[in-house]
């Protein structure tokens, strides 16, 4: 639930960490009873809980739709990411994938713990794609073939301009933002968003990742993945590596800033699509991972952690997150609110500081330009808790003793 001292400096936490908990709990509950059905489900709690939780609003022909492409999406990332296959087995796989899915006895054995369960029982998840509705099958399919053909193209290529980079994005996620937003046309709650705008959302989520996850990255046994470009990283060392390392911690955090400056470029088109969304649950779906997104951003810009750990934000901020993300002033509020410790983290001395204050300057300016900033609750900036520490104490230890009491009643 997050840890106690967490709590106990977030006091405001503790009820969004409790709802959280219990929505997980009953997403966890609503496993469909046919085996493939089930087992698609079940897979999706193991390879993303969040994501899990968030489609659990969407309307059910919607919901399968969206968990289908969501799988075949993570089968075929998890034949890209598997480095321990040769390039002249990989290749041909991840060109063909979209016929594959087709293919109820296709299987391929990659990947490791739940994403080489993914891949052993591939069967269940194209049992249960053939059930879909032919438009959502032909989205899927499209955007599939379109990915696989792509990330084929980068194993071949390294990423070493700011238009590589984006056009590696664009493949490994900027597609989804096309793709779903054909689903939730062919769902019929929707408008056909323009390509641009789901491009732009797909993009911002993907250079968050890959800003977070360098390290890991960069450490990935037998061979490491290097996704920042060329032309950014050799601005300021010789070797991607070099950033890890402590003698280049001042060049490590300047190329950090710039590649969350560029990251920021896709923001106001991100904010224009989540507008234009009508129906709530799907705006929702889209506006959390967007929200966690520039929050992320915001916990990671001039921050030598990235070099050295994981860098993520709090628990107890997430379940916030999760929690009042609801309209659309709820997102321009947290925009506007990220936006605003993000700008107070910039040193002027750094090479991009002009540039990144621009454009921080720009995203606030659409977000006070909505006239929408005084109908939300700021739960970012820092303001005086709402509960007092030693309350939340006491409840926990009386939610504990309860909890213990009912378990000991409980009969084996």
């Amino acid at each position: 639930m997050g840890s106690l001292g967490a709590v106990l400096k977030h006091p405001d936490d503790f009820f969004p960490l409790m709802k959280l908990k219990r929505a997980m709990k009953h997403a966890e509950k609503q496993i469909p009873p046919e085996p493939h059905w089930g087992f698609c489900y079940s897979m999706l709690h193991k390879v993303s809980r969040s994501f899990a939780l968030v489609i659990q609003q969407l309307d059910t022909n919607l919901r399968n739709a969206v968990c289908i492409f969501y799988l075949v999406l993570r089968a075929l990332d998890t034949v890209e990411d598997d480095t321990s296959i040769a390039t002249d087995v990989k290749v041909p796989i991840l060109i063909a994938f979209h016929r594959h899915i087709y293919d109820q006895e296709w299987h391929f054995a990659c990947g490791e713990k739940d994403y080489k369960v993914l891949m052993d029982q591939f069967h269940h998840v194209s049992t249960a794609f053939l059930e879909l509705g032919e438009s959502f099958q032909e989205a899927i399919e499209d955007i599939t073939k379109r990915m696989g053909a792509g990330m084929a193209k980068f194993i071949l290529k390294e990423v070493e301009t700011v238009e590589d980079y984006d056009e590696y994005c664009h493949y490994v996620a900027g597609l989804v933002g096309l793709g779903l937003s054909k689903l939730f046309h062919a769902s019929g709650t929707e408008d056909l968003l323009s390509d641009d705008l789901s491009n732009s959302m797909g993009l911002f989520l993907q250079k968050t990742n890959i800003i977070r996850d360098y390290l890991e990255d960069i450490n990935e046994i037998p061979k490491s993945r290097m996704f920042w470009p060329r032309q950014i990283w050799s601005k300021y060392v010789i070797k991607l590596e070099d950033l890890k390392y402590e003698e280049n911690s001042e060049k490590a955090v300047q190329c950090l800033n710039d590649m969350v400056t560029n990251a920021l470029i896709h923001v106001e088109d991100c904010l224009i699509y989540m507008a234009a969304l009508r129906d709530p649950a799907i705006f929702r779906f889209c506006a959390i991972p967007q929200v966690m997104a520039i929050g992320t951003l915001a916990l990671c810009y001039n921050n030598i952690e990235v070099f050295r750990g994981v860098v993520k934000m709090r628990r107890g901020l997430t379940a916030k997150v999760i929690d009042q993300t609801k309209t659309i002033a709820d997102v321009y509020g947290a925009f506007f609110d990220f936006s605003c410790i993000l700008k107070s983290k910039v040193n002027m001395n750094d090479p991009n500081a002009e540039k990144t204050r621009s454009r921080l300057n720009a995203i606030q300016k659409t977000c006070r330009d909505s006239g929408l900033l005084n109908e939300r609750k700021s739960y970012v900036v820092k303001s005086s808790p709402r509960y007092n520490s030693t309350l939340i104490v006491m409840l926990i230890i009386i939610l504990s003793v309860i909890f213990a009491y009912l378990s000991a009643k409980r009969p084996n």
